[in-house]
């Protein structure tokens, strides 16, 4: 339980507020590479802040201000320019900085430009994304997590906008208990309800959970019914990356995937949501060299044309969770039990960091040594129990089913021809 102030403390992401300026300390993903292929600009709301992702002429990216200081119109149809993106109204050019370049009808010599300015934000591309960090200068290195750095991977990512604060989507993946119910015993139901009943290993019984902090945030282990303490699941466990990051995946197996859920608030009561995965294909495969070389990015269903949830999907299982709680959950009112160490561990790293960037400290997963800009390989379990119904399967019940690719991932790790493929 937290009192009021503690859940103000924690949920809050507006400027100035105490999680908003943790979280402007980290690199955050605003959007997919192959979302600006056939675009100039993207509306971008993160961290409370309107903003607009553009390409210039150049193909570089910049990430500004959505509105000209000028008389206020939208740089969402701006006019891209060389070295920047001109607003339509008036043509004033900006940069990515956010600095303004030409005001073509002031008079020769003013340096009324000089004086206006819009918030500008750096980027950068990594696997696929453009990530924007917004916080005080200079800026860290960018977390070069594995699976979206790690050459020949097949990539997609599915992106919704989840309609509440950030806070109660991270706190599901420090609560390995909601698995064997919210996606296992629900799904078993549902599938007996309409007269097809089905076993899925993810029901399996928890028997014991723990967490550990290590130097990018909390591993995750658990130990399910029927397993010896030697399973991967018990002795590596997966990573909660601080601070709004879940990394999942499996190797050892006939296949290997990379696994990222990103939280980004784009206000208190809504949130950008990533799923990233990245599969290592089999060896001896034939991959066509489009699937290695474009992350697409796709927006899978969450609800039908009623209104209801589509909760055989595990992505609508874990929002209709997240989303019943109210846009914001008030914490006054839970009842937590032993099995909700979890989010005490999680609540305490929050409040920690918090408080180091009030005294001026990097938080924790922030890097400045170019030196240590190296491949951060997280721990990843082998043989994952809870994907042991297969690839098929898995990818069928994840939003990953939705991807514009599936079929042929479906064919590259199974053998199956996509054309015989149903999703």
């Amino acid at each position: 339980m937290l009192t009021a102030e503690e859940n103000e403390r924690l949920t809050r992401v507006g400027p100035g507020t105490p999680a908003g300026n943790l979280l402007r300390r980290y690199w955050h993903p605003v959007a997919g590479v192959a979302e600006m292929d056939e675009r100039w600009t993207l509306p971008v709301r993160i961290l409370g802040e309107d903003l607009v992702l553009f390409r210039d002429r150049r193909g570089a990216f910049g990430l500004i201000g959505a509105v000209c200081p000028h008389r206020r119109a939208s740089l969402l149809y701006g006019i891209p320019a060389e070295d920047g993106i001109r607003c339509p109204y008036h043509g004033w050019k900006f940069d990515g900085t956010g600095r303004c370049l030409e005001q073509p009808n002031e008079p020769e010599g003013s340096n009324f430009k000089d004086k206006v300015s819009l918030e500008g934000y750096p980027v950068q591309e990594m696997g696929g994304l453009v990530w924007a960090y917004l916080g005080p200068q200079p800026a860290p290195l960018i977390p070069r997590y594995d699976g979206f750095v790690i050459a020949g991977t097949i990539r997609h990512c599915g992106r919704a906008t989840i309609n509440c604060n950030w806070l109660q989507i991270m706190e599901n993946s420090v609560d390995p208990m909601h698995t064997e119910w919210l996606h296992g015993n629900l799904y078993e139901f549902l599938r007996r309800e309409r007269g097809a009943p089905l076993k899925v290993a993810i029901s399996r019984k928890h028997v014991k959970i723990a967490f550990d902090e290590f130097p990018w945030g909390i591993v995750k282990r658990r130990l399910l019914e029927g397993q010896s303490e030697d399973a991967s699941d018990w002795t590596t466990g997966h990573p909660v990356v601080f601070p709004n990051m879940l990394a999942v995946g499996s190797g050892g197996g006939e296949w290997t995937q990379y696994t990222f859920q990103i939280r980004v608030p784009r206000d208190d009561v809504t949130t950008n949501h990533f799923w990233y995965h990245a599969f290592v294909p089999p060896a001896g495969a034939v991959v066509p060299p489009r699937l290695l070389d474009r992350v697409p990015i796709y927006e899978p269903p969450i609800k039908d044309e009623n209104g209801r949830y589509l909760l055989e999907f595990v992505h609508v299982q874990d929002i209709m969770a997240w989303e019943t709680q109210g846009p914001i959950a008030d914490r006054r009112l839970e009842g937590l039990g032993t099995t909700d160490i979890g989010l005490v561990t999680y609540r305490k790293m929050l409040q920690r960091e918090i408080k180091n960037v009030e005294d001026g400290l990097d938080p924790m997963a922030t890097i400045r040594d170019s030196q240590a800009h190296v491949t951060i390989e997280l721990p990843l379990e082998k043989n994952k129990a809870h994907f042991a119904d297969g690839f098929e399967s898995l990818l069928k019940r994840h939003m990953s089913g939705f991807s514009p690719i599936a079929p042929e991932l479906i064919e590259i790790f199974t053998g199956k021809p996509k054309e015989l493929v149903a999703l």
